[in-house]
């Protein structure tokens, strides 16, 4: 490729970025079109005026890190919680009016549970000996990460994935979503204050005063960052990816629900009203449609009105759906539909309203029948509308449920009495995440025995992360003859 050649590719990518600006908010659950948010902003306490300067001081604090005990690193998770249950309230409110995603009870509540989040305890130290002598494989830290958050849970996310770095020896570069970028400074500069008076290390945790697509593109290819970790949806994963670095992607999920023959169906509508109601359906783990065998399909309708769901009829859904979802983006149509920003992460009432009907003071989520193709079925949304479609029985909704979930192997659930069922089904959908017999957000802790983080790694593999995540496999082989010496 000629110089000529190459500019003229360098200049397509930034045309393209500068497009995809404007659309990764919608994508990654945004509210606003991204731009700089951090205009003027005061730099300081782990925070920046470029990415090149946010490096640097990482790059500086991580040895520190590295160089302490896992006692140490334990003291600056506790601090990293303790923070996250005393600002809950403040900042569950600061990201509510910064995003106007979700729900202000919920968002205080994803700050509190950070207290869920495995610290050192995540690390792994494996040994073998025999007459030649002894192997200790242990957990070596990556240096400096760089981490993308999404407009649905800055801070949260920011809290969980510190924690997960710093455990495991690492600092950190934060590439925030332009919609949440106030909320995750205020958060990074209470972290690092607190981390540098109880260690004296400063600016563990960095981030760029200016939030932007492109200086996310600089975190991406910065050579002093050695580790990526993106949460976000598929555009920002795919531009990570393109820099030859490892990746953790924490990419987008379609979590679909079977409700089977055998189900108890007021425990099952109990659970989608409680995982899909759960700030407004941000979650990427959230209940997104639900297939009932018809056997038990009339009995679940009327349990999803006892918990307190609120029916859709069809007319209605049609309303909701073209409010929803533009169906021809950009003079084409679109196979499934290209989701609209506009009712992301809003309440049940404001769905309703442009729906055209007035749902009962209280109502958490909306529901109604659709068919398999539905728009609603087929594509994620962030919203507190659940589509229920009748199936003939489990193998039939074990077929729409791969279908729906659209091979992004992150979560599905299924309500069934029957273990061969749960088998069959963990097996043909292959997700990172399967829970049975409860809500979806059993599957990070709540009410099951799972673990917390807001990085789930589907499309790369690591599932779950936690500091272990975020190590290197470092193997020390000692002879016989050294062992003797020791």
């Amino acid at each position: 490729m000629t110089s000529e050649q190459e500019k003229l590719v360098a200049e397509i990518a930034r045309e393209v970025l500068e497009r995809l600006e404007g659309r990764l908010a919608g994508r990654d659950g945004g509210a606003r079109a991204a731009a700089p948010a951090q205009e003027g902003a005061a730099t300081g306490d782990g925070v920046f005026a470029t990415v090149d300067e946010a490096a640097e001081a990482a790059a500086e604090a991580q040895p520190k890190i590295a160089a302490m005990s896992l006692a140490e690193r334990e003291r600056i998770v506790d601090l990293i919680k303790d923070l996250c249950e005393r600002h809950a309230e403040e900042w569950g409110r600061l990201e509510l009016e910064e995003t106007g995603l979700g729900r202000l009870d919920h968002k205080i509540e994803k700050l509190r549970i950070i207290r869920n989040v495995p610290g050192v305890e995540a690390l792994q130290a494996r040994a073998r000996t025999d007459k030649d002598g002894l192997c200790l494989i242990e957990r070596a830290p990556w240096g400096v990460v760089g981490m993308v958050l999404p407009a649905t849970h800055s801070a949260p996310t920011l809290a969980s994935n510190a924690i997960n770095v710093l455990a495991a020896g690492n600092a950190a570069v934060f590439s925030p979503h332009p919609a949440g970028a106030k909320i995750a400074m205020r958060a990074l500069q209470h972290f690092n204050r607190a981390i540098a008076e109880a260690t004296g290390v400063r600016n563990a945790l960095t981030m760029c005063a200016t939030a932007s697509i492109r200086t996310a593109e600089e975190v991406f290819r910065h050579p002093g960052i050695a580790l990526l970790c993106v949460t976000g949806g598929p555009a920002v994963v795919r531009a990570a990816m393109k820099h030859g670095k490892r990746v953790i992607a924490a990419g987008p999920g379609n979590p679909p629900v079977v409700v089977d023959e055998t189900a108890d169906v007021d425990l099952a509508a109990r659970s989608v009203v409680l995982g899909a109601g759960f700030d407004n359906n941000l979650l990427c783990i959230g209940e997104k449609e639900v297939f009932v065998a018809a056997q038990v399909f009339d009995g679940f309708m009327a349990a999803m009105r006892r918990a307190k769901a609120y029916e859709l009829k069809p007319d209605a859904i049609e309303r909701l759906t073209r409010a929803a979802f533009d169906l021809e983006h950009e003079g084409k149509s679109c196979a499934h539909g290209h989701l609209k920003k506009d009712l992301i992460g809003k309440d049940a009432a404001v769905l309703a309203r442009a729906a055209g009907v007035d749902a009962p003071a209280g109502t958490e989520l909306l529901f109604g029948e659709t068919q398999e193709d539905h728009v609603f079925v087929q594509e994620e949304q962030m919203m507190p509308f659940v589509p229920v479609v009748k199936v003939r029985d489990i193998d039939d909704g074990i077929r729409a449920a791969v279908k729906a979930e659209r091979g992004f192997r992150h979560t599905a659930i299924l309500h069934s009495r029957n273990l061969n069922h749960v088998t069959k089904m963990a097996r043909a959908m292959n997700t990172t995440l399967f829970v049975h017999n409860a809500p979806s957000v059993a599957a990070l802790g709540s009410g099951a025995p799972g673990y917390l983080s807001y990085s789930i790694a589907t499309p790369t593999g690591e599932g779950v992360t936690t500091a272990l995540t975020f190590t290197r496999e470092r193997q020390i082989a000692l002879g016989a003859g050294a062992l003797r010496i020791l």
